[in-house]
């Protein structure tokens, strides 16, 4: 394979003082190009032509029912009135399993006075590579937002620590001879 050699050097006039410069045109990727491919369902243009007195709301319409997917629900009764409602609910009963083996939570009787804190679904669904969808999740997410301090909680405490956090700690106090509680 022969080697061919792009760059086009120009002269250019001296300089005022008296130096030619050179340019040259910069180096191209001899990489051979690969076109993406992301499958046959994939659409990267529509491209509509006005012929006589064709509807644009026809138009837009039938591009919404052929091409756009579902967004994720935003709310609880977006999910269970939706084309996968199914899937939702069975995201749901998972995630609440989850919550309830993991003992998230203590169900007691609210204390007089107080108000229950809001929550919130959040539902996402998970694409594989070639976009189909692989699961459905969702999540309880408590509005945490909207406590008041001194009135619907007094401290706060987050017992979350990292593995290489507490390594860390028990060689810097091997290292240091501390002791360790």
């Amino acid at each position: 394979m022969a080697s061919v050699n792009h760059s086009e050097t120009v002269n250019l006039p001296a300089s005022s003082s008296g130096v030619r410069v050179t340019e040259t045109e910069p180096r191209r990727s001899k990489r051979r190009r690969i076109e993406t491919n992301f499958g046959p369902d994939f659409v990267t243009a529509f491209l509509v032509e006005t012929i006589g007195n064709l509807d644009v709301d026809v138009i837009i319409e039938e591009f919404i029912s052929n091409f756009l997917i579902e967004e994720d629900p935003k709310t609880y009764q977006e999910a269970v009135r939706s084309i996968d409602s199914i899937f939702a609910n069975e995201a749901i009963k998972s995630e609440i399993d989850s919550l309830e083996s993991n003992e998230t939570w203590e169900l007691t009787d609210l204390p007089k006075g107080c108000r229950p804190t809001s929550s919130k679904w959040i539902f996402k669904k998970k694409s594989t590579v070639n976009g189909s969808i692989d699961k459905y999740k969702a999540r309880l997410v408590i509005k945490g937002f909207d406590q008041k301090k001194g009135i619907d909680y007094f401290d706060t405490y987050s017992p979350i620590t990292k593995i290489a956090t507490i390594r860390a700690s028990i060689a810097l106090a091997t290292i240091y001879d501390l002791l360790v509680h």
